[in-house]
């Protein structure tokens, strides 16, 4: 298998929970850290399920990269319809619930994009109400609302709030898609470090793109000492 986590060894050494719920606002990256998180954990030979849970902005519609999904042994899940033509309506699927019940199940959910779309949550809480489930907020100091500390705390504050749910790890995804420089994840990892320290939790990862690495190795892996890097593949760009 082609994987990400056989290339670079390094890059997992966090014990993922059983259920990992990513959250983090508009073009932050969530989608994309989602789809790593899934492939990640499937690389590693666990049971691996993806929960679809942002139905205003729903990117697993893609015939195609379902299909890219489910060959590497991930099931999706998310919209009620099957069918494009119905794909942007706001239907959950009941079987949703599945991988959230399997225990032996390692379970990514990706939530809406800000503290309506999180509110989705509250009718699972049931199931992340254990030491088995994470919540990670994604970064991205390179968008207006969360460019700096107290735009970052703000949207942190309204997601535990309306989920009841704490977040209890930080995931720097400061980009620029492919244009993504060093310079940019230095400026993510900054913003993420003070977050860090106001709300004492840790910054579990420092995402930058697989094509960076090669060039800046050596920085990259001073800069993410304390926290895992995290190389990412696009995968949701291809078909926007």
């Amino acid at each position: 298998m082609n994987c990400l986590a056989c290339k670079y060894p390094f890059a997992y050494n966090v014990d993922m929970k059983r259920i990992s719920i990513i959250t983090g606002h508009y073009g932050s990256g969530k989608t994309e850290f989602s789809l790593n998180y899934a492939l990640k954990c499937s690389s590693e030979g666990k049971r691996t399920a993806l929960v679809d849970l942002d139905i205003a902005n729903v990117y697993f519609r893609s015939r195609e990269l379902q299909d890219m999904l489910q060959s590497k042994g991930i099931q999706v899940y998310g919209n009620a319809f099957r069918h494009e033509i119905t794909a942007d309506l706001p239907a959950l699927a009941p079987e949703i619930r599945k991988p959230l019940e399997d225990e032996s199940c390692y379970t990514v959910v990706d939530v809406g994009g800000d503290e309506s779309g999180a509110k989705i949550l509250n009718q699972f809480n049931k199931y992340f109400l254990s030491n088995n489930s994470e919540m990670l907020c994604i970064i991205n100091a390179n968008r207006p609302e969360t460019s700096s500390v107290k735009g970052a705390l703000r949207h942190i504050r309204r997601i535990e709030e309306v989920t009841k749910l704490p977040v209890t790890g930080l995931v720097n995804n400061t980009h620029m898609l492919r244009e993504t420089s060093m310079e940019d994840i230095e400026k993510g990892f900054e913003l993420c470090s003070e977050l860090s320290k106001r709300l004492n939790i840790q910054v579990v990862y420092n995402c930058y793109p697989e094509s960076l690495f090669d060039n800046r190795e050596r920085e990259i892996r001073a800069l993410s000492l304390s926290s895992v890097p995290f190389p990412m593949k696009l995968y949701r760009i291809i078909f926007l």
